[in-house]
């Protein structure tokens, strides 16, 4: 804060020895926090409320380590899917043998073959 040129330092609550009217002085110009002195309560903020659970949930999963965790988890399952698709694959009679499909042909292609299976059982 500057000095007027009619202010002289005497003026300023801050020369003052007294912390009561030194505190005083600061409130009054708006220098103090927010923070309420002993015997007064305080005020309820959003960050003092304990969190939801959905809260704590949406929180734990912005960490770096979780989401590292999910994905390798992730990683195990797709490929699992996808070994028990090739188990699959190899059941499955096509000319050639190892031509490519892709999963929804295999899929259809096992379909077919195990209804084939049931007819052939059933003459």
């Amino acid at each position: 804060m500057m000095l007027s040129p009619d202010q002289t330092e005497a003026d300023l609550s801050w020369s003052q020895s007294d912390p009561e009217t030194l505190l005083n002085g600061l409130r009054s110009a708006g220098c103090t926090s927010d923070e309420p002195t002993e015997g007064e309560d305080r005020p309820k903020h959003k960050s003092d409320q304990p969190l939801s659970r959905e809260e704590k949930r949406r929180r734990r999963r912005a960490t770096a380590k979780y989401r590292s965790a999910h994905a390798t988890r992730e990683r195990i399952r797709v490929e699992a899917f996808n070994v028990a698709f090739a188990e699959l694959r190899k059941l499955l009679p096509t000319l050639p043998p190892d031509k490519k499909l892709s999963k929804i042909e295999i899929l259809r292609l096992a379909i077919c073959y195990i209804s084939y299976l049931n007819h052939v059982l059933d003459v």
